[in-house]
């Protein structure tokens, strides 16, 4: 976590919006800047689905991030609801970083997005081009004169960090601060994310999901976790605490897409359980027992009742 030393003037504290095209490294910078993984990776496009709120304590303010779904055109019903709930975070923000894919000129998603944001008159927008480790020396000018060509006669600030590496990160929280209204804290200061634990455990698994499966399957993919219980000490002295067992669900569209997680002899849904626990271990920081199951919800992305029952509804 960066801290920005002592504090100095009245306190600030408000909600900044991360918006972007997907896969522009919006997880991954939030988790960069708050020091802790409260947000899932994978080099997939439109992994970010739960509008999460990751929070960033400093001396001198508390900022409160909003990390939202990747704004694309959506072709199914789950698209839309994640495009919307994108959208509807810019109107509840005190801020908006526009984060782009630095490391290449701008796209036909960044210029709708940039006049999208250009509406909303009265809220300060930073555009951060993120990835900026990936540009080499000579590229500097021609990726810098795009992005001033994209915004126009915009005034809005540009900062270039990294979320892989930190690279510009404590200057974009410095500045961030500085935009913020003055207020007290709004969440404890030991406290990093909001969301309910069983929304990040069924994140956790998501995430093993989209890093070891290919083809149709990823964005096919939702998990609920079923149950959640604290079993008793087991006879192994050594553990300071019980395990905590996790069942969950993960559900597909297709029967061909449960064949390819489970894999053969169930080697693929072993695999996903094994790297999801070690991860869920270091979020509830004791041992974990998981255990998951496959079932299939023909056009689950298309129900507008098995969305709300994941918990998609839109804002």
């Amino acid at each position: 976590m960066f801290s920005l030393g002592p504090t100095s003037g009245e306190y600030r504290s408000g909600f900044i919006a991360l918006v972007g095209r997907p896969n522009v490294g919006k997880s991954t910078l939030i988790n960069q800047l708050v020091g802790e993984k409260v947000a899932i990776t994978s080099p997939v496009a439109q992994t970010t689905r739960n509008r999460l709120r990751a929070i960033l304590t400093t001396p001198q303010a508390q900022l409160i991030m909003v990390d939202t779904p990747g704004i694309h055109k959506p072709h199914h019903l789950l698209g839309e609801r994640l495009v919307k709930s994108a959208r509807s975070a810019i109107g509840e923000v005190d801020a908006v970083m526009l984060l782009t894919e630095g490391c290449c000129p701008p796209g036909r998603g960044d210029s709708f997005i940039v006049n999208l944001l250009k509406k909303e008159k009265n809220l300060p927008i930073l555009l951060v081009l993120n990835k900026w480790d990936l540009v080499h020396n000579d590229q500097y000018k021609f990726i810098d004169e795009s992005y001033r060509t994209l915004l126009g006669n915009s005034d809005w600030p540009v900062f270039r960090c990294s979320g892989k590496t930190g690279e510009g990160c404590e200057t974009l929280i410095e500045a961030l601060s500085k935009y913020l209204p003055v207020g007290p804290k709004l969440y404890p200061s030991e406290m990093v994310c909001d969301q309910p634990q069983n929304i990040l455990l069924a994140e956790l698994i998501r995430e093993q999901v989209l890093m070891h499966t290919r083809e149709e399957v990823p964005h096919s993919v939702a998990v609920a976790i079923d149950r959640i219980e604290e079993m008793p000490l087991a006879k192994d002295k050594s553990l300071q605490k019980g395990r905590t067992a996790v069942l969950a669900t993960v559900f597909v569209e297709r029967k061909s897409q449960k064949g390819i997680l489970i894999g053969k002899g169930g080697s693929m849904l072993k695999k996903i359980g094994q790297c999801a626990r070690i991860e869920m271990q270091t979020l509830i920081d004791g041992p974990v027992y998981l255990e998951l199951f496959v079932k299939v919800v023909p056009n689950w992305r298309g129900n507008s009742a098995k969305l709300a029952e994941l918990g998609y509804v839109g804002h």
